[in-house]
């Protein structure tokens, strides 16, 4: 760790695989992820909940709804003002942003990934919940969700960062909601978002020549160009990063993929003084 200062209030190890199509690796990357996010932060984990049933239109419903009240549970009882999640699929960061929106009203949420996971349950070609997370932080949650959730995200709160790849219920919701795309290089800049941010980064985003430990190796985003986006972020208000789908095929793997992983937390970390006095208690 190369901060003086723990930066985060909770790291949060949320170890789902019930939400993935390929879940084979995701329990090694989310160990691996926590090993490397607890420098962070106090870490508290988030109990697996076994193989799950279906329910709703929504494979392993059973387990993936109950670990989402399990980490409502302890993000309620910590209130942290900023957390650092090591997942998991894409669907554990829906209980973070439902946090953070409820603290943080003007919260921005910026989505890295290769994948829209905009389908609902009514869209869904596959019944995995790891596509559906951004529908569901926007209001349209399987019902059962519902009732847990607090106010949907804005669409002018949210925007994709390198997402290229939905069927056709993903650009439908897309398109419905009119959700925006933000170019690294304006963050960067300091000319698009300012804080409160949280940063959901799916490791797909990125470029698999460089980072091929994914399970849907379909990403386009430099390793650089990640790096700078969550150090930008981290001056400009970072208040959530929840990096998911780390799916290393064996210890060697996980050991290597870590290496990125700790220059991610190490770069979100790096606020500037005034960051530190920023209005989100």
């Amino acid at each position: 760790m190369q901060t003086s200062a723990v930066p985060f209030d909770l790291v949060l190890s949320y170890p789902q695989w019930q939400g993935s199509g390929r879940p084979q690796h995701l329990r090694r990357g989310a160990k691996a992820a926590a090993e490397v996010c607890r420098d962070y932060g106090p870490l508290v984990r988030v109990p697996d909940s076994g193989e799950g049933e279906a329910s709703g239109g929504v494979q392993r419903w059973t387990a993936i709804a109950e670990q989402f009240r399990s980490a409502q549970a302890i993000l309620d009882a910590r209130q942290p003002r900023r957390i650092l999640t090591a997942g998991g699929d894409c669907a554990c960061d829906i209980a973070v942003i439902d946090y953070l929106h409820r603290r943080y009203p003007d919260l921005t949420v910026i989505w890295v990934d290769a994948h829209l996971d905009a389908n609902t349950v009514d869209t869904t070609p596959s019944g995995n919940f790891h596509g559906m997370p951004v529908a569901a932080i926007l209001g349209s949650a399987p019902v059962d969700l519902q009732a847990l959730l607090s106010t949907p995200l804005p669409p002018a709160q949210f925007r994709y960062v390198s997402a290229h790849i939905g069927d056709a219920g993903d650009w439908a919701f897309q398109r419905a909601h009119d959700l925006a795309w933000l170019e690294p290089a304006r963050l960067i800049a300091g000319q698009a978002v300012s804080g409160p941010i949280h940063i959901h980064f799916d490791l797909d985003a990125l470029d698999p020549a460089e980072f091929p430990h994914v399970a849907y190796p379909d990403g386009r985003l430099p390793i650089d160009a990640g790096l700078a986006l969550v150090r930008s972020a981290a001056t400009a208000g970072l208040v959530g990063l929840t990096i998911t789908e780390f799916a290393p095929a064996d210890e060697r793997a996980a050991q290597e993929g870590s290496r990125f992983l700790e220059r991610l937390c190490s770069a979100a970390a790096t606020r500037q003084e005034q960051a530190h006095s920023q209005p989100f208690a």
